[in-house]
C-alpha cells in the first residue's frame, strides 16, 4: 500500500492552530466519530499488544501476551484498513485545526503498520541490540508486584513464552526461505542475549526478581508464589529461550544472508525508501542524505581541528584520534566511577534547566548500568522509559561493559542525550500532555525524539557543561558520529558499501572507541533507515531556532522556544516548522 503524505496539508494545519487562540475542544458530530474512533483503536491496539498496555501503566492485560501468528497480524491489519476507511467517511471540514492534525497523524500511525506488515518486516524480529526476547526479559522493571493478582498475571506471562517463541521462530524461518533476514555478519556472538536467560538455578535468573521481595502484605502466599514462579522460569522461560538459541546457532546464523544492505532485501530498494520516510518524516532521497552528510562531516572535522589546535597537540587528526583512544586519563578504571561522573553530569543539567525551560516533567529519573545479559551486544547508553503512574521513575542507562572502550570525554554528551535536556525530558513531557489523545501522547517519531537528542547535547553549550576542550572535542565526536549515519546507512543501504568501508569511515572521522564502532556498524546494518533520524531532526530544530532568533531579535526567549517544540509531543518535522514558525508569527505581530 502507497503511503498517502499529508504533510503539505499539515503545514496549513499548524500555522493556523499555532496563529489563533486554542479552540475549545469541538463538540460536532464529526468531531464526536472522530474521538470515539480514537478511543476504540487506541483500546484495540492495547488489546492487541499487551506489552504496549503494561509499558504506559494499563494494567487490564497483564496476564496476557500478544499473539504475532500471521493470521492474528493479518485480522490487525484488516481492522485498521477498516478504520482507516471509516477515518475517510468522517467529514473533514467539521472539524478544528487540532483534530485535522490528529487526523493526519493518526492516518499517518496506521498506514506504517499496513506498510510493515506489507513488507515482511515481522520476519526479522530482532536488530543487533534489540529483539522479542531482550523486550520480554524486561517484564520484571515494567509489571506492578502489589498483590496476588500482580504475580498470577506475571506467572502467566511467563508460561505464555515457549508459544511466543515459537511464532516468532516461525516467521523467522520463513524470512529464512525468501531471504529476509539480518545479515550474517552482525550475528556474531549474538548468543549472548539469550545464553544468559539459560539457567539452571532459577533464583539466577532476571525473571526471579520479583520473588526476592514479594511484599509482607503476601507473606502467606510468598511460599507458593516462589515456587509457581520457579517453575515457570525453569519450565517455562528457560525452555524458551534454550529453543529459541538452537534455532539460532543450527538454523538461522547459518542460513542468514551474507549480504548488507536494505537494497537486498526482498523488495529492498521500496522498503529502504519506506524506512526513510518513516525515520525522517521527510520525502528525501538515498542520495540528498548522502550528499547532506558528507558536507555536514566536513563542517564539524573543521571545528574538530580548531580543538586539536587549541589543546596544542603535535600531530595529525589520526594521531590526536589515537591518543584520545588510548590515554588512560579518558577512561574510568572501574563501573562505579563511569556512573557516579554520568549522574554528577546528569545532576549539574538538572540545576541549569530552570534557565533553559518553563515547563519540566513531573517523574524523576535515575541512572543504572545496562544489564549484564545485554551490555556486550548493546549500545553505549539509552533511556528507558517508565509510565507516569509508575513506582518506578525513567532510567539513563550507561554501558560499563569493557570500560577500555568507554571514554570519559563522550559522557557529557551521552548524558545530556539520553536524560536531561534529552529523552526523559522530552518523553516525560509527551506522556503528561494530558490533553492530546493517547496515540500521540506515546508516540515516538525518530527524527523528532532522536533530533531533539542531539539538539540536547548541542545545548550543553549554552549551559556550561563542556567543562574543557576535551570534552568539547567528545561533544564534536558525537555530532560527527551522527553526521557520519548520513554517509554510512545510505552507503549500505542504498549504495552497495562493505562492513570494512563502514568500519574505517567511521573510525577516521570520529573518536568513538573502536568497539564502539563496530557495535555501531552492526547496528545500521540490522537496522536499516533509523540512523538517519538524528542528524535530519537536529539540523531541523536548530534552522528553526536561528530563524526564531533572527525574526525575534531581542524578544526572543530560548525558555519559549523550547516550551513550542516540546508542546505537541513527537511530531513530524513539517509540523514542528509549522509550529515554531506560527509562534514567531504570533511574537512579531503582538504590540
Amino acid at each position: 500500500m502507497k503511503r498517502v503524505s499529508n504533510l503539505g496539508l499539515w503545514i496549513g494545519l499548524v500555522v493556523l492552530a499555532a496563529c489563533t487562540p486554542q479552540s475549545p475542544p469541538a463538540t460536532s458530530d464529526a468531531a464526536t466519530q472522530l474521538h470515539a474512533l480514537f478511543e476504540r483503536e487506541w483500546d484495540f491496539r492495547l488489546r492487541e499488544d499487551p506489552f504496549l498496555a503494561t509499558s504506559i501503566g494499563r494494567h487490564e492485560h497483564n496476564h496476557l501476551v500478544p499473539s504475532v501468528a500471521v493470521e492474528d497480524q493479518q485480522r490487525r491489519i484488516d481492522v485498521w484498513q477498516e478504520m482507516l476507511t471509516e477515518l475517510d467517511a468522517i467529514d473533514r471540514s467539521q472539524l478544528d485545526a487540532s483534530d485535522q492534525l490528529n487526523v493526519d497523524i493518526f492516518r499517518s500511525q496506521l498506514e506504517n503498520f499496513v506498510e510493515d506488515f506489507e513488507a515482511g518486516a515481522y520476519q526479522i524480529p530482532l536488530t543487533v541490540d534489540n529483539g522479542f526476547h531482550i523486550g520480554f526479559a524486561r517484564l520484571p522493571a515494567m509489571m506492578p508486584f502489589a498483590t496476588q493478582q500482580d504475580y498470577d498475571n506475571y506467572i502467566a506471562r511467563l508460561q505464555a513464552f515457549p508459544n511466543y517463541v515459537a511464532q516468532h521462530i516461525e516467521h523467522m524461518r520463513a524470512g529464512l526461505e525468501r531471504g529476509m533476514t539480518l545479515s550474517q555478519v552482525v550475528l556474531e556472538g549474538y548468543e549472548v542475549t539469550i545464553e544468559s536467560h539459560v539457567v539452571d538455578d532459577a533464583s539466577t535468573s532476571v525473571f526471579y526478581r520479583p520473588f526476592e521481595n514479594i511484599p509482607d502484605s503476601l507473606a502467606e502466599v510468598a511460599d507458593t508464589l516462589r515456587q509457581q514462579g520457579s517453575q515457570a522460569i525453569l519450565e517455562h522461560v528457560v525452555a524458551g529461550y534454550r529453543n529459541f538459541l538452537d534455532f539460532m546457532l543450527t538454523e538461522y546464523i547459518p542460513g542468514a544472508r551474507t549480504t548488507l544492505g536494505a537494497s537486498e532485501l526482498p523488495g529492498g530498494d521500496a522498503y529502504y525508501a519506506q524506512r526513510i520516510r518513516y525515520f525522517t518524516t521527510l520525502d528525501l532521497s538515498a542520495e540528498e542524505i548522502h550528499q547532506l552528510g558528507q558536507s555536514e562531516v566536513a563542517r564539524i572535522r573543521a571545528e574538530m581541528m580548531e580543538i586539536i589546535e587549541q589543546v596544542g597537540f603535535e600531530g595529525d587528526f589520526a594521531a590526536f584520534l589515537n591518543f584520545l583512544r588510548t590515554d588512560p586519563q579518558f577512561y574510568a578504571t572501574s563501573p562505579e566511577e563511569l556512573l557516579k561522573e554520568a549522574a554528577y553530569i546528569a545532576k549539574t543539567m538538572d540545576g541549569k534547566l530552570p534557565a533553559l525551560f518553563k515547563t519540566l516533567p513531573r517523574q524523576p529519573y535515575g541512572v543504572a548500568p545496562v544489564p549484564d545479559h545485554l551490555a556486550p551486544k548493546y549500545t553505549t547508553g539509552r533511556y528507558v522509559g517508565a509510565p507516569n503512574s509508575s513506582t518506578r521513575a525513567g532510567t539513563y542507562w550507561v554501558n560499563t561493559y569493557a570500560l577500555e572502550n568507554r571514554p570519559l570525554y563522550v559522557l557529557t554528551a551521552l548524558t545530556l542525550h539520553e536524560a536531561v535536556p534529552g529523552h526523559h525530558l522530552q518523553i516525560s513531557l509527551s506522556q503528561e500532555l494530558e490533553d492530546l489523545p493517547p496515540f500521540r501522547r506515546f508516540s515516538y517519531l525518530s527524527a523528532f525524539g532522536e533530533g531533539w537528542g542531539l539538539y540536547s547535547e548541542w545545548l550543553g553549550l549554552e549551559a556550561g557543561l563542556y567543562e574543557d576542550p576535551y570534552r568539547n572535542f567528545g561533544r564534536l565526536t558525537y555530532e560527527m558520529w551522527r553526521a557520519c549515519r548520513l554517509v554510512v546507512d545510505t552507503g549500505l543501504h542504498a549504495k552497495g558499501w562493505t562492513r570494512q568501508q563502514t568500519l574505517d569511515y567511521m573510525a577516521s572521522n570520529t573518536a568513538l572507541s573502536l568497539h564502539e564502532v563496530r557495535t555501531e556498524t552492526d547496528r545500521y546494518i540490522s537496522w536499516p533507515g533509523q540512523a538517519l533520524a538524528y542528524k535530519i531532526g537536529e539540523l531541523k530544530i536548530k534552522e528553526l531556532r536561528r530563524e526564531a532568533e533572527e525574526a525575534l531579535g531581542d524578544r526572543f526567549d530560548v525558555r519559549e522556544f523550547h516550551d513550542n517544540v516540546l508542546k505537541n509531543g513527537s511530531v513530524p518535522l513539517p509540523v514542528l516548522e509549522s509550529v515554531v514558525r506560527g509562534y514567531i508569527a504570533g511574537i512579531a505581530d503582538s504590540p
